[in-house]
């Protein structure tokens, strides 16, 4: 004789099913890759804040502060590290006297920690570093990064993936150890914000930069289970009717 599920206990399989379900979805940011690369930031207000465009694109105006910091954040507005110095602007190029027909934009390079260093590699001595860029009213950032911290690398994307020929070689690569330390910090996003990212020579990438949060597969799959559990419920009592 074949036993008939009744609704109530259709209803409890489906509910099982939804909380292992959710129970993924809470453990999954845990799971989400970190990455290694160069955010970019600006000290608009004497405050770092993530860019919103890339270096290439972002045009920063006479008296600016941009930052660029070398970490492993798993999302780069929420988790990416700033610059660990500070954003004045006056600090920087106070003794760099103005040029006729020339904007001053102070940088401030930050190469990071030893532990976010890739293997075989540490970062160079006297980071953060600071210098003034003195170049055309129309130059953008990256032209002023150029200027005072050559060489650059980027990748096949634009992406910016070395400064001063820190690191030689890699470049926004996915670190699985998500449990490497991370300085907190707030911003971006992001998310490279500037690019993948993180920070790049070209203002989509950092559209391109990896989320913590759960997929959209995942909330799908969510959508699915109670799909198919509203059927189950309904069909077992089309059935006793």
């Amino acid at each position: 004789m074949t036993r008939r599920r009744t609704p109530a206990g259709a209803l409890t399989g489906v509910l099982a099913v939804l909380g292992l379900v959710l129970t993924l979805l809470a453990a999954s940011p845990a799971l989400a890759a970190g990455y290694r690369y160069w955010s970019f930031w600006d000290g608009a207000g004497g405050r770092w804040a993530y860019a919103t465009q890339g270096p290439s694109t972002a045009r920063p105006a006479d008296g600016a502060t941009l930052g660029f910091r070398f970490s492993v954040s798993r999302d780069a507005a929420a988790e990416a590290a700033r610059p660990r110095a500070a954003a004045d602007f006056e600090a920087v190029c106070g003794a760099t006297a103005p040029a006729e027909g020339k904007k001053r934009v102070a940088l401030v390079i930050d190469f990071g920690v030893p532990e976010d260093a890739p293997a075989g590699e540490t970062p160079p001595q006297g980071t953060p570093r600071t210098a003034c860029a003195q170049l055309a009213p129309a130059a953008t950032a990256a032209e002023a990064l150029a200027e005072v911290a050559k060489p650059l690398r980027y990748n096949g994307a634009a992406l910016l993936c070395g400064i001063s020929g820190y690191p030689r070689a890699g470049c926004g690569e996915p670190i699985e150890d998500a449990s490497q330390p991370k300085p907190s910090a707030s911003a971006s996003a992001a998310a490279s914000g500037s690019a993948s990212a993180s920070a790049s020579a070209d203002a989509d990438a950092e559209s391109d930069s990896p989320g913590s949060g759960p997929s959209a597969g995942l909330f799908l799959g969510i959508a699915a289970v109670l799909a198919l559990g509203s059927a189950a419920v309904w069909q077992s009592r089309r059935r006793r009717r």
